[in-house]
């Protein structure tokens, strides 16, 4: 005689459900924890760009970090500069990207920079992790202040999106005649938990680039901008970071502004607003 098939109970299925769940979620999870660097980290290598620096006046600089990584950037100079700026760039493309902003300082505004590629990016060895970008930071800015053989501390830091991690991590521990963010964020992190609401970003990321707990610890001036749509870094953010910063301040407000909207004229009467009160160089 042959019995019946045996039925599961709901609360079994249920349960049974919620395993599958959960151990789909805990995979998820686990996908993100390996691939983070690649989920935050978006190089352009070599020889994506243009890098004949058409109508820019600059040498290739070379620049061993502490670890022995080699990475590349461009010094653009010029005469009489007003300030020396080193500019650390957002999480995607190369130097090349941003050469609308190397003409503006070297040209309007007077300004002797360099602009660098962190590890993985562009010209430069490696691969990029939050420790790395930091070392990368710090060894430009050696490097500018030994071509222009003046103070690590008299240089402007400048950054824009996630460099502007790097840049308040060097002017918190070691100072700067001025530091300049645009589109910054508290933490790497708190980005996260915006983009991905429902995972536990704050719990699981490695790469921290935790701005909030070190801006106090910079006293200088700062220049501070965000665009109030910004689709990346939330707006409130940005306002959160500049609270937390010292006098004196400056935030401009870019209405209707996205993350990667082009500069305005705004931001550039602001700049040289900046540019012109920054306290005397020490040399």
């Amino acid at each position: 005689m042959r019995s019946a098939p045996s039925t599961l109970s709901w609360p079994t299925r249920l349960w049974q459900v919620a395993r599958l769940v959960l151990l789909a979620y805990v995979i998820v999870l686990v996908i993100l924890m390996i691939f983070e660097n690649k989920l935050i980290f978006f190089p352009a290598r070599f020889p994506d760009g243009d890098w004949t620096g058409a109508g820019l006046k600059f040498e290739d600089a070379w620049i061993t970090t502490a670890d022995g990584v080699k990475i590349h950037g461009w010094y653009l100079p010029c005469d009489a500069p007003r300030a020396f700026i080193v500019f650390a760039h957002g999480n995607a493309g190369n130097i090349t990207h941003r050469d609308d902003l190397m003409r503006e300082l070297q040209d309007r505004f007077r300004v002797t920079s360099l602009f660098f590629d962190y590890r993985g990016y562009g010209r430069s060895e490696g691969s990029p992790y939050e420790a790395g970008i930091l070392a990368d930071a710090r060894a430009a800015r050696q490097w500018l202040a030994d071509k222009a053989k003046i103070p690590e501390s008299d240089i402007v830091l400048m950054a824009e999106s996630i460099g502007c991690g790097a840049m308040v991590d060097l002017a918190a521990k070691d100072g700067a005649r001025g530091l300049i963010l645009e589109n910054a964020f508290t933490s790497l992190p708190d980005v996260a938990a915006n983009a991905m609401p429902g995972v536990p970003v704050r719990l699981i990321m490695r790469t921290r680039l935790n701005s909030l707990s070190k801006i106090a610890a910079y006293q200088g001036p700062l220049l501070q901008s965000h665009g109030t749509h910004d689709s990346i870094i939330p707006f409130n953010l940005g306002q959160q970071l500049f609270a937390a910063a010292n006098e004196p301040k400056q935030f401009v407000e870019i209405k209707q502004g996205d993350h990667n909207d082009p500069r305005t004229q705004q931001f550039y009467r602001e700049l040289e607003t900046f540019l012109n009160a920054l306290p005397p160089a020490k040399k």
